[in-house]
């Protein structure tokens, strides 16, 4: 079975073979790609992903292949940005559940109403936002891009949304003045530096790696802050003995994969929204095509803006 032995027990590679064997065929019927976040399962992420990686870099990558359908191993707002990519292609996502607490933190309405509260004050918007935020923005970011997104403007003072944790760590990278909104992530507001302090007790030596949605406390006691893609890329140069990712559990144990020299302490907070996508769901979804993701015509053209302008900063 592609890419999982060594990943999984045998046992259950062996039970979850035939719905890998049908997604494989339905792919070719369908001509479809799945894409796969970093906080995919490893039997998604390990057999049946065509393209892995964080949010920005799937819709990119699909926007580049011929698929005529796109089915979207993620939350809905990775899916809606494959769709502002790809216009011309049919979208899914398996569970119509899949959300984030980001991205339902702010609407589009609340972005017009800080423009009126801060008149003239540019809107830098996380990725891990909806189609209609990101429309109502001059920019987007990403948590790998962000610093430069921000210092790229030029201005002394930006609206940053909707990650308060993000949009701190941005601030003091920068010196730019930051006007916040109270959105986080629920996997990553539940880290506290005192977990990461008990894993430097126990695990004498570790390497402690974090994701710039966590609170402040979290990464002031890190080695290394930085985007899913960020962290990969430090591991990889680094290649600590033992380390731990603060960050949704099956990052680690899909980047464990990559690296067998390398022990991974693992954390384990879930998303809950994550782990609604699963090789059943995929499945059915290609089977019924279903459940299709648009995105309004005028909200996409606006909300492609700013993340083109985004995709011509300079890192």
């Amino acid at each position: 079975m592609r890419n999982l032995a060594g990943v999984l027990p045998d046992v259950e590679i062996a039970a979850i073979a035939p719905v890998i064997a049908e997604i494989e065929a339905l792919k070719k019927e369908r001509r479809a790609v799945v894409l796969a976040h970093n906080y995919m399962t490893p039997d998604i992420y390990h057999s049946v992903a065509d393209l892995r990686g964080d949010s920005l870099a799937l819709a990119r990558m699909a926007a580049e292949t011929d698929a005529e359908v796109i089915v979207m191993a993620g939350v809905h707002f990775m899916a809606e940005t494959a769709k502002i990519l790809s216009p011309a292609r049919t979208v899914l996502i398996p569970d119509l559940r899949a959300g984030c607490s980001l991205a339902e933190s702010i609407t589009g309405a609340d972005v017009r109403l800080l423009r009126q509260r801060y008149p003239g004050v540019p809107v830098v918007t996380y990725v891990n936002t909806s189609a209609e935020v990101k429309a109502e923005s001059d920019i987007c970011c990403t948590s790998g891009n962000a610093v430069a997104v921000v210092e790229s403007l030029g201005s002394e003072r930006v609206i940053f949304l909707p990650d308060q944790y993000l949009g701190r760590w941005v601030a003091s990278q920068t010196g730019v003045e930051v006007i916040l909104w109270n959105g986080s992530c629920i996997v990553h507001e539940r880290f506290t530096a005192e977990q990461l302090r008990s894993y430097r007790r126990d695990h004498p030596g570790i390497r402690v790696i974090a994701h710039p949605e966590c609170p402040p406390d979290v990464l002031a006691e890190a080695d290394f802050v930085g985007s899913t893609a960020g962290m990969i890329s430090w591991v990889d140069r680094n290649r600590p003995p033992r380390v731990v990712m603060i960050t949704e559990c099956s990052m680690s144990d899909n980047v464990a994969a990559e690296f067998r020299d390398v022990e991974f302490v693992r954390p384990c907070n879930l998303c809950p929204h994550m782990k609604r996508i699963t090789l059943a769901g995929i499945a059915d979804s290609l089977r019924h095509l279903r459940y299709e993701v648009t995105v309004p015509p005028a909200v996409a053209e606006r909300a492609r803006r700013a993340v083109t302008r985004m995709l011509e900063v300079k890192p």
